[in-house]
Formats: structure tokens, sequence, C-alpha cells
């Protein structure tokens, strides 16, 4: 008599947005928590602080492109977030490209974040440098048997069982501009800061098996 080969386990499935829609908001930074430095003794600043926490929720934001066979340029921004606290930069500013470069070429910053291959790529591209120390959360979620890329908005719901709005028309905005809107700030800074909030959350005592 021979064995039946068991069946594969099922994969889960993360929260879909009518069940996060359900839950109590997700703390976000506010404009006075959100730092867009444009000198160079801002970038150098910014940085060692950065440098200095050790560990940043991560992400990247680029003008979108809409024409068949247009390439994106990108990216128009890149994010840093700390405790309570994010980092803009904007790469319009030249002299802000070495320190970028610093930060993410560092081994010692670990850069946390969800859906980060296209930013992988794309920063290559852009300033010449392989981003060390990144760690994308969407695979750390498969790792644990989730299906597909989890996203931000469905880990805030899942690990901190709170709500993270994500604003389409934002996203898909001009993030190559000079002066980045209100809504572009906090839309930049807060997927940072959710990203490095869910990272906290999962090396916590007790969160393993979630869901």
């Amino acid at each position: 008599m021979t064995d039946t080969p068991s069946a594969a386990p099922k994969k889960k499935k993360g929260p879909s947005k009518a069940e996060t829609a359900l839950l109590p908001p997700f703390p976000v930074l506010t404009l006075a928590q959100v730092v867009v430095p444009a000198t160079a003794e801002g970038f150098a600043a910014a940085a060692a602080e950065i440098l200095a926490a050790g560990v940043a929720g991560f992400d990247t934001e680029s003008k979108p492109t809409f024409r068949p066979g247009e390439v994106s340029d990108g990216p128009h921004v890149f994010q840093f977030a700390i405790d309570r606290k994010a980092f803009l930069f904007q790469t319009c500013h030249a002299a802000c490209h070495e320190v970028l470069r610093e930060l993410l070429a560092s081994a010692a910053l670990q850069k946390v974040g969800f859906g980060l291959k296209s930013d992988r790529s794309q920063t290559r591209s852009k300033l010449g440098v392989q981003p060390a120390a990144l760690l994308d959360l969407d695979s750390v979620f498969r790792q644990e048997g989730y299906s597909g890329d989890m996203g931000v908005r469905a880990a805030v719901g899942l690990v901190l069982g709170q709500r993270f709005h994500k604003s389409h028309k934002v996203t898909t905005s001009n993030w190559s501009l000079l002066e980045l809107s209100p809504q572009q700030k906090l839309y930049a800074a807060n997927d940072a800061w959710a990203a490095l909030a869910v990272w906290q959350a999962l090396r916590a005592p007790g969160a393993a098996g979630r869901g």
C-alpha cells in the first residue's frame, strides 16, 4: 500500500481593503515630523541621523510614465524613516546624490520596505550604486506562507491591526517637482514609516505566527 502524498499547505492571504477599512487608523506622521533637506549641510545632517539609527523604513517615489515605451528617469524621491521621523531626499538636488549613495551602500544601515525589487534596479540606474542591507518585507511574509506581495496596507492591517490609507491620486502625481506638495510629503514619509512600524512589530516578542 502506497502512501497518498499530502496536499500542499494552503497559502494564507492578507486582509482585504474592505477588512482593513474597519480597523482604527494607523498613527501617521505629521508634516512637523517630515524633513526635506535642500542644502549640503542639511543632507549631511540627515544622513548622520539616519545612519545613527541603524535601521530605517525605506521607499522611493518616481514620476509615473504614461506613454508606451517611456522609460522612467526616477527615483525622484528617496524616503528614510526612523522612529517617528522621516527624511525625504529629492534627486533633483545633485548635492544629495553622494549622501544617498553612502546611505544606500551602507551595510550597517538596514533598510526595510515593501515591493523593493523595482527600487533596487531603478536606484542602480539613477545613482550607479547597488543598495546593501535591503530587506523587502513582502519576502518575509511569503516565507510565512502568504501568497503574492503583502504590501504595506495589508501588512499594517495584519500585524498592527490598523488601517493604512494610500491615495491613488498622490501615488500617480508628479514626484519630480522641485517643491513637493504637503500631500506628497505625507504620503512619501508615511510609506516609509509604516514599513518601519511593521518591521518593529514583527521583531517584537511573541510576533511569530501571526495570521
